[in-house]
């Protein structure tokens, strides 16, 4: 076996995972300043940066400011801790995470961009080889010596770093040439030492090299010269140069010589905390401000390589003053480590990113942590305080009237402008007195429904002598509702939220800003009447969907409102948050051979016209054979002809035609506009089949007089909502009597239908006891159990 001396590579022993702890109790001592009127006036510095003594000479441009921006980086540094390239057992290569890191390195490459890596790795490699030499030459030596082999009786001798790296650095990059040939790139070895950058011609050398390879599409492999380079000396940086004292210098060097857009450093941690990796309170720093930092303090290094966290940091500092962008990651992890590169450069929330710019508000991490706070509050109100608050909402609404539509229409005006928003979407975004008024008199209708929400007895059972058992209902949480082009589902989901004692996040569409900051700082004013201003939070930051579906610590539920892409897109992102929500609004209308003439046209008129945008649109008109050929047929279909919609025929409806409508694609769409399928079925047993073979379960409608035939459908038709000669358009919490709704969920699990303030609670147990122990109720107990039901009184409303 090694000995503990061979186990340290490069002369480092074993420590725990890397980290750093920000401190915010001790006095700023790091902070930005301004460089001085010299030769090098247009850099940036930060003082009290012990490895930087002067400022970096370079004026070709800043870093990004946000995450977001990543995704124009041009010219990216990929950095490869030993961590990540190195076996746990520290003899040998990750193959597997290497595979991985080399086909998204191609990806990228294959975009366009211009990829470099800077790797770790031949020490391990090279100590695999030495290894298995040494214990080969020993097997050897022992057999001829004893006649048997004493494997186990052997020692290996320590192992000399810089050997280890000449023997392995040639089967490192063999092993690079192998993996970027599966992707048709070409890869090139470079190697370095501290000289190469201090010596003025060898960089100019260095430079015109890197810079040719790129200009061939090829991707530059750099390395220190571990075989020769000289153990590293403290503080030994000189002026406005990085000392090459481990691969992450190495790799902040080399970006900013060669103007580097991004670099991405990959090691064992997911970045830098707040405090330990892995203890209780552990929080990754989602952006890291050097401006703003108070404290740094450090852990210990990593298993293996010759930087810590430390070292990291700040290498990626003298990187982000000279304008090049840096995200530290962890690239070990299987389920995050096979995307992690493409992840960052895609903008998403991985890792930690630096940058110079910080935001004037919250983080969404600090706005969510601010709503279950304010939530919690908020839940504890009486519910009369909570019904104020939304009469005081309501108020508001109709008060600042002319404020709300002017906001409302800027923000029309840059949509039309633009020409991005279809005609039912920008009909979605428009507000309007009407609007308004309607939407005050839902607010005041989950006003008066809030006062037996939150807290009320559902049930009361008495376990035994003194001991009684209450369910409760409660508020879920935290919510976050997403929703796209409607301003007025802001004002809705807040009072439903308010009269649920939920906290509650709000991502609204960017062509609502404006709409959305008028109405939002309305609510925190209605908030404000009983201190609960935090329970409710406007997200204004650039965060993407997918990243706030990642914060499963602290949301959850989300509620999605919008288009039936959007829905999809954060169930597929939520990462152990409930989604709770409609993926499609696929609603069909069934007209029965016993129909009413008066009632049909009438009836789906108003399920396709009225407003075709709505999810509870009739997407689907499913006729009855013995309608066709029929007066009634032909004033369905001229009602839809003067309502220019178009029409397209189902395979059936086709096959009784001569001359007929476009065959639809597929019975399973959603148009959400003017258009609509039409197919026939023989009986409404096949209507039945139909609509759970093609429909999503949001809203499914019969027209008939044979209230037989009717019952049947209510009864065996499984949909959220199912109606009986009615407008599949009445499938809203409004026209419910929940005065609004967060959604319509299609779910089968807690809620269903229009979601309104019920659909907003779960529930708690309460035990109520007298010195009651599990023990007196065991066999030979003192004790029987009674599971007695106690009435639940009725509250009532004041």
């Amino acid at each position: 076996m090694l000995s503990r001396a061979a186990l340290s590579c490069r002369g480092l022993t074993h420590g725990r995972s890397l980290y750093s702890r920000v401190r915010t109790t001790v006095s700023s001592h790091m902070k930005y300043v301004p460089a001085s009127n010299t030769a090098h006036q247009h850099s940036r510095q930060w003082s009290s940066i012990p490895f930087m003594t002067m400022p970096l000479i370079r004026s070709h441009g800043k870093p990004f400011a946000h995450r977001s921006e990543l995704k124009h980086a041009k010219r990216i540094v990929v950095k490869l801790g030993s961590a990540v390239v190195t076996r746990g057992d520290e003899c040998g290569l990750a193959l597997g995470r290497l595979a991985s890191i080399v086909e998204q390195v191609s990806v990228l490459q294959n975009q366009g961009r211009e990829m470099m890596i800077v790797t770790s790795g031949a020490v391990a490699f090279g100590k695999q080889r030495l290894r298995h030499e040494i214990l080969l030459s020993q097997s050897v030596r022992q057999a001829l010596h004893s006649g048997q082999n004493q494997l186990k009786d052997m020692q290996v001798p320590v192992l000399e770093a810089r050997a280890c790296a000449a023997a392995g650095q040639s089967g490192l990059m063999a092993l690079y040439e192998a993996m970027f040939t599966q992707y048709s790139i070409c890869a090139a070895q470079i190697l370095v030492t501290n000289l190469d950058f201090h010596d003025e011609q060898k960089r100019r050398n260095l430079n015109g090299t890197l810079h040719e390879l790129l200009r061939m599409n090829i991707v530059p492999i750099i390395n220190t010269n571990d075989a020769v380079v000289p153990p590293p000396e403290p503080n030994s940086d000189l002026q406005g140069v990085i000392s090459i004292k481990d691969n992450d210098s190495l790799a902040a060097r080399l970006a900013v010589e060669m103007k580097a857009d991004l670099i991405i450093v990959l090691s064992d941690v997911e970045g830098l905390f707040d405090s330990p990796p892995g203890s209780d309170d552990a929080k990754l720093i989602d952006i890291f401000y050097p401006g703003d930092q108070q404290s740094v303090t450090f852990g210990t290094k990593s298993r293996v390589g010759m930087g810590g966290m430390e070292a990291k940091v700040k290498a990626a500092l003298w990187a982000l003053q000279g304008g090049t962008s840096v995200v530290i990651a962890n690239g070990t992890l299987p389920k995050i480590s096979g995307h992690v590169i493409t992840d960052i450069v895609e903008g998403k929330k991985v890792g930690t990113f630096f940058s110079e710019v910080k935001p004037a508000g919250p983080t969404v991490e600090q706005q969510a942590e601010m709503a279950r706070a304010g939530g919690r509050n908020l839940a504890t109100l009486k519910p009369e305080q909570r019904a104020e608050i939304i009469y005081s909402l309501a108020d508001l609404l109709t008060d600042n009237r002319d404020e709300i539509l002017a906001a409302n229409r800027k923000d029309m005006e840059e949509a039309e402008e633009k020409g991005r928003l279809a005609p039912p979407l920008l009909k979605r975004l428009s507000l309007s007195t009407a609007k308004l008024n309607s939407l005050a008199i839902g607010l005041r209708q989950i006003a008066a429904s809030s006062q037996d929400s939150v807290g009320r007895v559902i049930r009361r059972t008495r376990i035994a002598n003194e001991l009684e058992l209450e369910q409760v209902t409660v508020p879920i949480g935290v919510l976050l509702v997403i929703f796209e082009s409607r301003p007025d589902c802001l004002p809705q989901v807040s009072a439903l939220a308010i009269a649920s004692g939920n906290g509650l996040l709000l991502k609204g569409g960017k062509e609502a800003s404006n709409s959305n900051q008028t109405l939002y700082r309305l609510t925190q004013e209605a908030l404000s009447i009983h201190g609960v201003k935090d329970a409710i939070q406007l997200v204004n930051t650039r965060e993407e969907v997918e990243d706030l579906c990642r914060l499963n610590k602290l949301i959850d539920l989300i509620i999605p409102r919008g288009s039936s892409q959007l829905v999809r897109d954060i169930e597929k992102a939520a990462k152990g948050i409930p989604v709770m929500g409609h993926s499609e609004g696929i609603c069909h209308v069934y007209v029965d051979s016993e129909a009413s003439v008066e009632k049909v046209t009438r009836i789906v008129r108003d399920s396709k016209c009225e407003y075709p945008a709505a999810c509870n649109a009739m997407e689907t008109l499913l006729i009855h054979r013995d309608v066709l050929r029929t007066p009634l047929f032909d004033q369905i279909i001229d009602m839809l002809r003067v309502e220019q919609v178009k029409i397209h025929a189902g395979p059936k409806f086709a096959s009784y035609l001569t001359f007929s409508p476009s065959e639809v694609k597929s019975l399973r769409t959603e148009y959400g506009d003017l258009e609509c399928c039409l197919e026939v079925v023989d009986s409404v047993q096949e209507a039945i089949d139909h609509i759970h073979k093609y429909g999503s379960s949001h809203t499914d409608a019969i027209i008939t007089e044979n209230e037989a035939t009717a019952e049947y459908f209510l009864q065996h038709v499984d949909s959220a909502c199912v109606f009986w000669n009615t407008s599949t358009r009445f499938s809203d919490g409004y026209r419910f009597g929940l005065g609004a709704e967060v959604g319509i969920s299609t779910a089968r699990i807690h809620a269903r239908g229009p979601v309104g303030i019920e659909g907003l609670l779960t529930t708690k147990w309460l035990l109520r006891g007298e010195n009651h122990v599990v023990s007196d109720f065991a066999e030979q107990g003192s004790m029987k159990y009674l599971h007695e039901n106690i009435p639940v009184p009725q509250r009532t409303s004041s």
